[in-house]
């Protein structure tokens, strides 16, 4: 039998269930995630680094686990925990090497099963994201106590993390067969489906730590700069904003998702703010306003560009635009220079998991460097 196990809100809410994976404590901030399918790519996307992930499928489990469908290079878990409903008891498919459970506990991941997650998701979705912890076994203490220990912890609000997620030395993902054009990724927090879609399509990409100097890009003369997802405050990466600020400068082609869309819009001006509960799932509809298409996207972000759809304003670097918002909440999912040069978004056209209604990005990306060359 598994352990007693409760999940404690910073708001003094408190859930009780079992235990599920590692037996322990973990502390993080409480966010839920939409995503019907695809939990190991959410358990091993590293923009989820320090935050405990409420499932709203209410069984989560059923394909065990494989060493394939990791977004992490090393196949680590990046949650800081895990909240679900009603856990398989054992895994389903041919893929399967284990269970979900048992790679829980290989990795130390503290989570917590058969609590109402619905009530969760609604109290997160009326008060927003918020610190919370798990505690189980010989780590459970009076409500007080585990309250005290989770409102202590540090805010997600002022965070700064691209460089714990990082690779910590370069490397190159070669092309599948010839080389088209070679590009420079900021590694961000980087998911593994990234440099494969860019591999599908020719390109050598050069996977560049977070605190990579502008010179070391210039060294690579790239044909491309891209800006990859990951977690934290986009407001603390004034050194990013630097980087990219020079990247336009030189006139490279340059892409940006998620981490990345914020990165560029600061660099060209905008703000960011801290949204009441983000956008983490696969189903997020994206109004393109230069189209008027609409992409059903997968998104993992608590941070948001501010602005309006189809805003125009002026930057150092010419006029850019707002170019994509969410068809829900109208918050901005993409921002680009209007002749181009460089456009980024905030959903994931990699997916992994999640629809491909966006992969096409990819092949814009491509379509600018040639123009450029």
């Amino acid at each position: 039998m598994n352990a007693h196990a409760v999940l404690v809100l910073e708001d003094g809410r408190t859930f009780t269930g079992t235990s599920f994976g590692a037996v322990g404590h973990t502390l993080g901030e409480a966010v839920f995630s939409t995503g019907m399918s695809g939990y190991q790519e959410t358990l091993t996307d590293p923009s989820f680094h320090r935050q405990i992930v409420v499932a709203t499928a209410p069984q989560i489990g059923n394909t065990g686990w494989n060493p394939e469908d990791c977004e992490s290079r090393d196949g680590k878990i990046w949650v800081a925990g895990y909240a679900v409903r009603d856990p398989s008891p054992r895994a389903s498919n041919w893929r399967a090497t284990g269970t979900l459970e048992d790679e829980l506990v290989r990795q130390g991941i503290v989570g917590i099963a058969g609590i109402d997650t619905r009530t969760v998701v609604r109290h997160l979705r009326n008060h927003g994201s918020m610190k919370a912890g798990v505690f189980s076994g010989a780590a459970l203490a009076s409500p007080e106590e585990m309250v005290r220990r989770v409102r202590e912890q540090p805010a997600m609000l002022g965070a700064d993390l691209s460089d714990e997620v990082s690779t910590d030395a370069e490397y190159v993902v070669e092309p599948e067969g010839a080389r088209r054009f070679t590009v420079a990724a900021l590694d961000l927090g980087i998911k593994i489906n990234t440099p494969r879609n860019f591999s599908r399509r020719g390109i050598r990409t050069h996977i560049l730590p977070a605190s990579t100097d502008f010179a070391r890009i210039a060294e690579l003369n790239p044909d491309g700069v891209f800006l990859s997802n990951g977690p934290g405050d986009p407001a603390t990466a004034d050194r990013l904003v630097a980087l990219t600020r020079e990247a336009l400068n030189a006139g490279i082609p340059l892409f940006g998702i998620c981490f990345g869309n914020q990165i560029l819009g600061r660099a060209l001006g905008l703000k960011t703010y801290k949204l009441t509960f983000g956008h983490h799932g696969m189903n997020v509809p994206v109004i393109d306003h230069g189209t008027g298409r609409v992409a059903i996207t997968a998104q993992n972000h608590g941070f948001a560009l501010e602005g309006e759809a189809g805003q125009r304003f002026e930057t150092d670097f010419g006029p850019a635009v707002i170019s994509h918002t969410c068809a829900n909440d109208g918050v901005v999912e993409g921002v680009k220079l209007a002749d181009g040069r460089a456009f980024s978004v905030q959903y994931h056209p990699e997916a992994g998991a999640g629809p491909h209604d966006a992969e096409c990005l990819f092949d814009q990306f491509i379509d600018l460097m040639a123009g450029e060359k």
